[in-house]
């Protein structure tokens, strides 16, 4: 089922600024898809509006990689990044940023797949 608004802005800052009364300890927010400019990924941040108006922790998730991640943080656009998709292809993400390893390729066709086999469980660990 879809599910539409005639202004998704107006009503996602509504929903931002009105969680604050009622002790919601966090938002998890997806960006928009990063662009390619010159070459470099860009986050479009177009999350600053409900990051400024929720006064919980804010958490983005939308293509971050390690440094960009590190990089928004550190900045204050957000208190904490999601890696969704990095994560499902590397069940270690966290050391394989801290050693700086590379990182595993993930598959779109098993992300929701009922095979018990393919796909959440059969991405490598570092040795």
């Amino acid at each position: 089922m879809d599910c539409h608004d005639s202004d998704p802005h107006s009503l996602a800052l509504y929903m931002s600024t009105k969680l604050n009364d009622h002790d919601i300890l966090y938002i998890h927010m997806i960006e928009p898809r990063m662009a390619i400019v010159d070459g470099r990924r860009v986050v479009p941040k177009r999350l600053l509006p409900y990051r400024e108006a929720f006064k919980g922790t804010f958490v983005a998730n939308g293509g971050y990689d390690r440094e960009e991640g590190g990089k928004v943080v550190a900045e204050g656009y957000t208190d904490l990044v999601a890696f969704g998709r990095l994560f499902l292809a590397n069940p270690d993400l966290p050391n394989r940023f801290e050693v700086g390893a590379d990182l595993n390729k993930y598959d779109r066709m098993t992300f929701y797949t009922p095979d018990p086999v393919i796909g959440y469980t059969d991405y490598p660990f570092l040795e």
